[in-house]
């Protein structure tokens, strides 16, 4: 007899949709459950845009809040309010079986709700709420306002009734830092559409981004902000440009302003192409513009599902040596040590002198994607922790 399918109330304080990782992760649960035949209903800010095949509720139009990008704003109270009153109310209706709730302020709402309407909660943890809030500069270390942000996130991890971690990294940190006891924190890593993210022609995307076609090219896809490791690559451009004078890199993502000028500065635009915010169903072609990808992320335990978009299009990735990227690239990733411009500097100039080298590396990723990393197998392991969570609520 099959199982009765699930209504599924997903909590996303956020712009969503809005291009960047976060977003990505919740859409592509929210589609790959859909596709298996359970209903999802995402409640969301009023920025962002829909994408077809989910529904998604939003909260009132707030006329001067238009920031898309991430990181902490005074303005998240009175918008995360608003969002439990719309959630409260879809819910209602709606009658959801669980709760799924994305980022620190969704578990917190959730846990109103799961109070409320008595309900299952399941916290999709992306990474550690302080320690993004001190990645964007939003407070000093051992600030008043940084130990109140650990406190609170110790207690809005308790609440849940169960945690996903988008990494092994992220699961022993909520064990080490948080309490949170093993057996209530499963990792359930990001995925990707390998239907979508695949090979594409080069010629195509180098002509419709305007990019001479003899070029080495390297490709960076995700936001511009430090932690992200954006300014590293600028260092190694400058670095990357003696050796190989044939080399273009085009960096994809928002908010760029800050890093164009930098480049100009730095006398590094003719190097570059910067396109801003790639819509998401563009991002496959884009992608395939290059010979290789790179990703110098600094957060060790945060997310990195760039990674997997770059994988299912057969992009040898260079990155910094971390747990994170080692978990996600194996023995398909091109490792600099961590921090060193320098050292992401040498590994693209040798990537790209070996044609041979990252043509075998590119095959194996885009397989690895294909074979283990696809949405639809991470989605049948999330249904089993809906279910295990839903018969232990009952």
């Amino acid at each position: 007899m099959a199982e009765k399918s699930l209504k599924i109330l997903m909590l996303a304080p956020t712009p969503y949709f809005a291009d960047r990782g976060c977003h990505v992760r919740i859409y592509e649960e929210a589609k790959a459950l859909t596709a298996l035949g359970h209903e999802v209903c995402i409640v969301t800010y009023h920025l962002g845009r829909d994408l077809p095949g989910v529904r998604v509720v939003r909260i009132p139009e707030i006329p001067w809040y238009r920031k898309l990008e991430a990181g902490p704003s005074w303005h998240k109270p009175y918008l995360d309010l608003l969002l439990l009153i719309k959630a409260y109310k879809t819910a209602l209706s709606f009658h959801p079986d669980i709760i799924h709730a994305h980022l620190h302020e969704g578990a917190l709402i959730g846990y109103i709700l799961k109070r409320l309407l008595r309900l299952p909660l399941l916290f999709d943890y992306q990474g550690s709420l302080s320690g993004e809030s001190l990645n964007h500069g939003f407070f000093g270390k051992e600030s008043l306002l940084h130990k109140l942000f650990v406190k609170a996130e110790r207690a809005i991890n308790l609440g849940a009734d169960a945690i996903i971690t988008s990494s092994g990294a992220g699961r022993a940190e909520l064990i080490r830092d948080f309490g949170v006891s093993a057996d209530k924190a499963t990792t359930l890593i990001d995925g990707v559409d390998t239907d979508i993210f695949k090979p594409c022609s080069r010629e195509v995307a180098r002509r419709t981004l305007g990019i001479r076609e003899e070029s080495k090219v390297v490709v960076y896809l995700g936001l511009f902000n430090h932690y992200q490791g954006v300014d590293s690559i600028l260092d190694a451009i400058s670095m990357v440009r003696g050796a190989l004078p044939n080399v273009h890199f085009l960096l994809m993502g928002f908010p760029e302003q800050e890093y164009q000028r930098k480049a100009a500065k730095m006398g590094l635009d003719e190097m570059i192409t910067f396109t801003g915010r790639v819509p998401y169903d563009s991002a496959p072609l884009y992608l395939c513009a290059g010979n290789i990808a790179v990703s110098p992320k600094l957060a060790r335990t945060e997310a990195n599902g760039k990674l997997f978009n770059y994988m299912a299009c057969g992009l040898p990735t260079v990155v910094f040596d971390s747990v994170v990227n080692r978990e996600i690239l194996a023995d398909d990733g091109i490792y600099a040590e961590y921090g060193s411009a320098p050292s992401l500097a040498g590994c693209m100039i040798d990537a790209l002198k070996d044609e041979t080298l990252i043509a075998e590396i590119g095959l194996r990723s885009r397989q690895r994607a294909v074979k283990l990393h696809s949405w639809s197998a991470r989605v049948t392991q999330l249904v089993g922790i809906y279910r295990k969570l839903i018969s232990t609520d009952n």
